[in-house]
Order: C-alpha cells, then structure tokens, then sequence
C-alpha cells in the first residue's frame, strides 16, 4: 500500500513540474497530507460536477481531477489511476513524436 502512494505521488510530482505555478501551487497543497479534510470533499465535488457537463463551466474535465485527489486518500483507486497516468503520458509522448516527425517531413 505504501509503494503505491509512493508511485502515485512520484508521478503526480512529474506532472505538477510540468504545469503553470498558478495550477501547481493549489494542487501542491491540495495534495499535501494536512489537506487532507479539504481534499476528499473537493474530489467528491469535482467528480459530481463532472456528471454536470452539460452546464456551463463545468465539464468533463472535473472527472479525472477529482479521481486524482481520491486516490491520495482511497487505496483502491492508487493503482488504477497511477496506471492511468503512464498510460496517458506514453500516448502523450508519441503523440508529440508523431507530431515533431511530421513537422521535419
């Protein structure tokens, strides 16, 4: 349990380097362990805001955010969202590649 808060946390560390500071800041505390009380209501909230999508402002986007903060705190959802991340960054990666590779032709 603790290599997967771990992995987990090593990568949401990688992809918080990769963000605006106005994005990492809040989600670096957020993620902190006394944010704890703050952070699971934000998460249920994000996911059901997610269900809203079809209202202004809230979309889709909110139901993977709101993964991301439960699984600071739920175990079963660390593995499968750690999975998630690699998978998204590997397609991400040859995605970029494609597009670097299309752009010498």
């Amino acid at each position: 349990m603790i290599k997967d808060i771990d992995r987990l946390n090593r990568h949401l560390d990688r992809f918080e380097r990769r963000l605006p500071r106005w994005i990492a800041s809040p989600l670096r505390w957020l993620r902190a362990p006394s944010s704890r009380w703050l952070r699971i209501p934000v998460g249920v909230l994000l996911i059901v805001g997610g269900f809203f999508s079809f209202l202004p402002l809230l979309g889709l986007w909110m139901l993977p955010l709101g993964v991301l903060l439960l699984a600071q705190d739920l175990p079963f959802l660390r593995r499968p969202t750690r999975w998630s991340l690699i998978v998204l960054e590997r397609r991400w990666l040859r995605w970029k590649r494609r597009r670097r590779q299309a752009g010498r032709s």
